[in-house]
C-alpha cells in the first residue's frame, strides 16, 4: 500500500515548487527575499525544502516581493488544501466529538458510491447509538476528550440516516475480530451484531467479512472509505488523513476489491456474524 501520508507531502513539494518558482522568475536569490520579506534567510530555506509551512502572511508577503500579488490567494488556497490532507486528531478534538461527528455530514451527503473497509471496530455508519458511545468514549479516553461523548454518538447515529437516502450503494468489508472485540460491554456488542445482520438485509447495503482464517492477499491494514472515486479517507491512531490523488485512490480501490474478493457474504457472512454475537451473550 502507498503512505498515507504521500498526498499531503506531495502537494507541500508542489507548493514549495511554485513558491520557489516565483522567487526565480523574479530573478531573486534566497537572501534578497528573505531580505524585502523581512525574515531570516533560513526561513526561506525551510518553505522551499517543505521543512516550514508558510502561513498566509509569509505566502502575501513572499508574492509582494516577486511582484506577483495577484497570484497569492491561490497560493494561500494551496497551503489550506494541503495543510486539510493530514489533520491531527488533537486538532480535530478542539470543537469537541459531536462537532467532529457533523463535520463529515457534507461529505457523505454528496458521496453516492461509499466502500468502507473497518479492522478494528464496526463502521460508523452501521453503528448503534449505544455501541458508537462505547467506542467514542474509548477514543476520548485516549486522546483526553471526553466531555460529549452521548451527544457525538447521537450525532453519528444521526449521519448514518444516510444509508436510507435513495441514489447510494454502500459496500462495507469488515475483519472478523471486529465481531470478537471487547472493546464494548457484552450485551451493547451483541446488539451491535443483531443490528449489523438487519442492515446486511438492505437493497442497497453490500456487507462482506474477512474471515480470520480464510485465504486472503492482504493483511490487516487502516480502515478507510473510499467516497465515490474522488476521495479516501483514513483514520490513523494520531490524525485523519485525506487523500485526492487518482493514482492513491485506484490503490485504495485496487486493495477494497481484492478483499471483497475474499470476504464472506450473504449466509456465510450471517452465520460468522451470529455466532459471535452468541459468544457475547
Amino acid at each position: 500500500m502507498t503512505s498515507p501520508l504521500s498526498s499531503a507531502q506531495a502537494a507541500r513539494t508542489a507548493l514549495a515548487a511554485r513558491l520557489r518558482h516565483l522567487r526565480l522568475d523574479a530573478g531573486l536569490a534566497g537572501h534578497q527575499l528573505s531580505r524585502a520579506c523581512g525574515w531570516h534567510p533560513a526561513k526561506t530555506s525551510r518553505i522551499e525544502n517543505t521543512r516550514a509551512v508558510p502561513s498566509d502572511a509569509d505566502i502575501r508577503a513572499w508574492c509582494a516581493a516577486c511582484g506577483a500579488d495577484g497570484q497569492a490567494e491561490d497560493l494561500i488556497a494551496a497551503v489550506r488544501h494541503a495543510n486539510s490532507m493530514y489533520v491531527e486528531w488533537k486538532r480535530l478534538n478542539r470543537a469537541g466529538l459531536a462537532s467532529l461527528q457533523q463535520e463529515i455530514v457534507p461529505l457523505l451527503e454528496r458521496t453516492r458510491e461509499f466502500r468502507v473497509y473497518c479492522s478494528h471496530v464496526v463502521p460508523g455508519l452501521l453503528q448503534t447509538r449505544a455501541y458508537a458511545a462505547a467506542i467514542i468514549a474509548a477514543y476520548g479516553t485516549f486522546h483526553g476528550t471526553t466531555d460529549d461523548v452521548e451527544a457525538a454518538a447521537a450525532a453519528r447515529v444521526r449521519r448514518s440516516r444516510v444509508l436510507h437516502k435513495r441514489g447510494r450503494q454502500f459496500a462495507f468489508l469488515i475483519e472478523e475480530s471486529v465481531l470478537h472485540s471487547p472493546i464494548a460491554d457484552p450485551q451493547t456488542t451483541a446488539d451491535q451484531l443483531d443490528h449489523l445482520v438487519e442492515l446486511a438485509g438492505l437493497p442497497q447495503v453490500s456487507l462482506g467479512i474477512v474471515a480470520a482464517h480464510a485465504p486472503r492477499p492482504l493483511w490487516s491494514m487502516e480502515s478507510f472509505t473510499v467516497y465515490d472515486d474522488a476521495q479516501v479517507g483514513i483514520e490513523l491512531l494520531s490524525a485523519r488523513v485525506t487523500i485526492t490523488a487518482p493514482g492513491e485512490i485506484a490503490t485504495y480501490e485496487r486493495a477494497f476489491a481484492d478483499l471483497a474478493a475474499h470476504a464472506a457474504y450473504g449466509a456465510g457472512a450471517r452465520t460468522l456474524i451470529r455466532r459471535a454475537a452468541a459468544a457475547h451473550r
